[in-house]
This record gives C-alpha cells, sequence and structure tokens, in this order.
C-alpha cells in the first residue's frame, strides 16, 4: 500500500467539508487503496471511474456477506448486529444478490414505474411552494435567514414519499417524525437511538398493509401488495422492507442534492447567474437546462459519496493488486465523478455539460430505484427556490457550514441563508 496517502476518517463532517483532494491523490497514487474506518473495519477503496463502474457491475461483488463463499473451516463472516424487530428490512432489493434481487426489483418494477413518478409532479410543485410559503411567513425570515434545509429540502422528500405510499393527512405528523428519525441515521448510536422511532414506523406500515389487503387504494402500498408476475407476489415482510427501501431510497439523495446543489451555486455566482437567466427562457429550453443542472450537480456534489455495503465474494485483481475474497470493498462514487480520465475539468462546475455519465446513483443491477424521483424533486425544487428568492445568499460564511458524520452520504446539518 502507498504509505504516502494521508491517515483519515472518511466518515468526519471535517472530512465531508472537502474531501476532493484526497480522492484526486488516491486516484493519481493509489487506486487501489486500504484504508481504516472507524469501527477498524478495513476498507477496500477503488476511486477511478473506470474501476468504480466495472466494480458496481461485477458478479464477483456481492452486496450480502451470506454470499461469501466459506472455505472448509472457515468461521462465517461477521454481520452487523440489529434488532429481532428490525430483520425483515433485510429482505430488500439494496442487500440481496442474483436470483432474490432479480425477483424483488421485477415485481417493484411493476408498480414503481416512470409514469408513476411522472404523476406526482404537480404534487411535488405544490408541497414546494407550500414549505417555501411557510418558510418566507415566519417571523424575521427575510432578515435574520432560516435554514434552507429543515424549511424545504428535508420536509419535501418526507412529503412526496407519503403521498406515494398512502399515508393520511391525519398521520403525516408522526410519520415524518419516524421518518425523519430513521433516515437520519447515518451511524450506530444514532441508530440505537432511532429505535423507538424505527419500531413505530414499522408497527404503522404493518397496520396500512394489512389495511389495504382488505381495503385496496390507489397508492403504492395497495400496489405492492397486489404486484404480482408468474403467480409470485411480495410476502407481507417483503412490502414492509420495500416500503422502508422506497422511503429511504426517496429520501436521503434528494435531501443531499437539493441542499448541497444550492450551496454549489451559491459558490459558484457565474453559473447561478447563468441558471437564473435560463429559468426566464422558453419553456422548452428552460426544461433542458433544467435537467443538464441537476445532473451536473449530481455529478459535482455527490450526494451519495460512496456506494452502500459491498464484499468481494472471490479473491480480484486490480492494478496489480488483489482484493482479498471476503473484503469490504468502497466504490467512490464521489472520486469517479471527478476523474480527470473520464470528465473534462471535473472540478469546473458546467452546467452545460453534455457528456455526463456520471456515478451518483450507483451502476448496474442495484442502480438506485429512487433516481426518477430524485432527479423530479430536485428539478422542481432548486428553480422554485431560485425564482421565490431572488437575492438569496449565504447567512454564515461556507467555512462555518457543519456536515453530518457519515460513511456512505455527503450531507450538510443545516443550510442557513437569507432571502
Amino acid at each position: 500500500m502507498n504509505n504516502k496517502i494521508p491517515l483519515v476518517n472518511i466518515a468526519s463532517p471535517a472530512f465531508h467539508a472537502n474531501p476532493l483532494p484526497f480522492y484526486r491523490q488516491l486516484r493519481d497514487e493509489a487506486p487501489v487503496h486500504v484504508l481504516t474506518l472507524p469501527d477498524k473495519r478495513p476498507l477496500w477503496m477503488v476511486s477511478r471511474y473506470d474501476d468504480v463502474a466495472a466494480l458496481l457491475r461485477d458478479e464477483r461483488i456481492v452486496k450480502s456477506p451470506a454470499n461469501v463463499p466459506q472455505l472448509p473451516g472457515e468461521k462465517p463472516m461477521k454481520t452487523m448486529w440489529i434488532p429481532a424487530f428490525m430483520r425483515p428490512l433485510t429482505q430488500n432489493m439494496l442487500d440481496l444478490d442474483g436470483a432474490h434481487h432479480a425477483r424483488l426489483r421485477t415485481l417493484v418494477h411493476r408498480v414503481f414505474t416512470p409514469k408513476l413518478i411522472e404523476q406526482m409532479r404537480a404534487d411535488v410543485e405544490a408541497i414546494t411552494h407550500r414549505l417555501l410559503d411557510s418558510a418566507l411567513v415566519q417571523p424575521r425570515a427575510s432578515t435574520d435567514g432560516f435554514d434552507l434545509l429543515q424549511a424545504v429540502a428535508l420536509p419535501l422528500p418526507v412529503a412526496v414519499i407519503a403521498k406515494i405510499l398512502g399515508v393520511s393527512a391525519d398521520d403525516y405528523k408522526k410519520f415524518a417524525r419516524w421518518a425523519n428519525a430513521f433516515v437520519g441515521a447515518t451511524n450506530t448510536l444514532d441508530m440505537l437511538t432511532a429505535i423507538p422511532n424505527i419500531w413505530q414506523l414499522m408497527r404503522y406500515f404493518r397496520r396500512m398493509i394489512a389495511h389495504r389487503k382488505a381495503n385496496p387504494r390507489d397508492d403504492l402500498i395497495t400496489a405492492l401488495v397486489q404486484a404480482q408476475e408468474n403467480n409470485d407476489k411480495l410476502t407481507d415482510d417483503e412490502v414492509l422492507a420495500m416500503t422502508i427501501l422506497l422511503l429511504t431510497a426517496g429520501f436521503e439523495t434528494t435531501v443531499n442534492l437539493i441542499s448541497s446543489g444550492l450551496l454549489t451555486l451559491l459558490q459558484h455566482p457565474a453559473q447561478l447567474a447563468q441558471l437564473r437567466e435560463g429559468l426566464r427562457g422558453p419553456a422548452a429550453s428552460r426544461d433542458v437546462f433544467v435537467r443538464s443542472t441537476i445532473e451536473e450537480l449530481l455529478r459535482f456534489t455527490s450526494p451519495v459519496s460512496l456506494g452502500t455495503d459491498r464484499y468481494a465474494a472471490a479473491d480480484i485483481e486490480l492494478h496489480g493488486i488483489t482484493i482479498p475474497r471476503g473484503s469490504f470493498v468502497g466504490a467512490s462514487l464521489i472520486s469517479a465523478n471527478h476523474d480527470e480520465r473520464r470528465f473534462r475539468q471535473p472540478e469546473t462546475l458546467d452546467l452545460d455539460r453534455q457528456d455526463n455519465r456520471h456515478l451518483s446513483f450507483g451502476n448496474g443491477v442495484h442502480y438506485c430505484l429512487g433516481a426518477p424521483l430524485a432527479r423530479l424533486e430536485a428539478a422542481i425544487a432548486i428553480p422554485a427556490i431560485l425564482e421565490r428568492l431572488p437575492n438569496l445568499r449565504l447567512a454564515v460564511p461556507a467555512a462555518q457550514l457543519q456536515w453530518r458524520r457519515s460513511l456512505v452520504i455527503r450531507g450538510l446539518k443545516a443550510l442557513p441563508v437569507q432571502a
């Protein structure tokens, strides 16, 4: 291993504030590098675009440690402890491989379709403007500022997924409280603290599943209960796991894309002015430019910094280095998205970038199920915020902003702004 690579904690807020120099050094000097995580586990980090893209499609890389072949007499791989009541949540597409994953993906794709997402456009627009209305009527909001993350970026995806799932308006406040506690848990301590909320959320969904079986409605939980392919249906535990997965898939990327995307624009005034000008153009050209902008913000900010857990099911040779069977393997999405070998001037924010096949939503069979929803919400929310707040600016120096502690995601704790 390269001894010139500094020792860093890639889960720390300080690292997330400025991760690009470290990943640039990895790409140049150690494209396969072993890091030691805060819990002392070794992580084999892959950092170049072509390698990350290939790793995410490599059948020798599995999501479940149970699918790593064991040699005779070898101890099984250690797995993270989870409470018994949460174990049904492991039966989701994100944590399964092969035929089990394919079966669930086929059933879910029958209901979580692009048509369903597009039908949410009017609701997303209405929710966004309602949240902005509420933020701007708060006392002294325009002079003293407010937290745009808490006001819009965080409640928007929660409200949208609640609408899709069929959560009633009467239940929304408690649902939002439980959901925020669950998806906001980015480390073991957070998860332990959130256990009561997770239990309440799971109990709520189990009741919804039972009710939809007896009283179908026009919502996603009903569609999941009724989904069928060749006489195969989802079990109640699988519907529950899929519901929780859709909640998380439709949340984290959206929150971080909107908040980090707006921060990036505020830090690049020329590009912000270019976007504001584009928003004043004809509808067709405006839509094209907004889509291009969202893709560039996805690439540039990389809301999911590291691909979710993956393990080497066999020894893998890469750049003359062997990643041993059973290793915890990290696919650095943020590094791949800033790889000079793939993108022209990758550290330049280019809202007109054409060749922009970033990896922010992953690659291969585990490509993010919530990608279309995150794109839709960001494409509505960011323009709406900029149009409603023509004098938007940071309320504190960017160096004072705090980032969340997480191995996988890269997101702000707050985005204080003045309007």
